[in-house]
C-alpha cells in the first residue's frame, strides 16, 4: 500500500504543476489547442484547473479510485492536442518538436493512462 501511495504523490504532484502552469503561462497551451475548438484560452483554464484538481484527488486514498478513473478520461480528451500539435507542426513554448519527441510524449501520454487506472485499483480488479 505504501508504494501506491508514494506513486500516487509523485503523479499527483506532477498533474498539480502542470495545472499551476497552465494558469500561471496560457499562452505557452493555447497555441496547442486544435484551431477547431472554441475559446482556446478558457479551455487552457479549464484543463489546468481540472488537472490541479485531479493531482490533488489521486493523492488521497479516499478519492483515488475515482480521480484516476476521471484522470483516464480527461487524457484522453487532451490527447488530440497533442495529435494536432504534431500534425501542424506547432511550436510549444518556442521550439518545434521532431518526430521521435512527438512519439515519445504519444507513449507518455499512454503511461499516464495506465498509472492512472493502477492508481485507480483497476487493473488489479477482476
Amino acid at each position: 500500500m505504501m508504494i501506491a501511495h508514494l506513486f500516487s504523490l509523485i503523479y499527483g504532484v506532477s498533474f498539480i504543476l502542470i495545472g499551476l502552469s497552465h494558469l500561471r503561462e496560457p499562452q505557452k497551451f493555447v497555441d496547442i489547442v486544435p484551431s477547431y475548438l472554441p475559446y482556446a484560452l478558457f479551455l487552457v483554464y479549464l484543463t489546468g484547473i481540472m488537472e490541479i484538481a485531479g493531482g490533488i484527488g489521486i493523492i488521497y486514498p479516499e478519492t483515488r479510485k475515482i480521480t484516476g478513473r476521471l484522470l483516464v478520461i480527461f487524457l484522453i480528451a487532451v490527447f488530440p492536442a497533442n495529435i494536432y500539435m504534431w500534425t501542424h507542426d506547432i511550436a510549444f513554448n518556442g521550439t518545434k518538436l521532431t518526430t521521435a519527441q512527438h512519439i515519445l510524449r504519444a507513449f507518455i501520454q499512454i503511461f499516464l493512462i495506465f498509472m492512472a487506472l493502477f492508481l485507480s485499483g483497476d487493473l488489479s480488479e477482476s
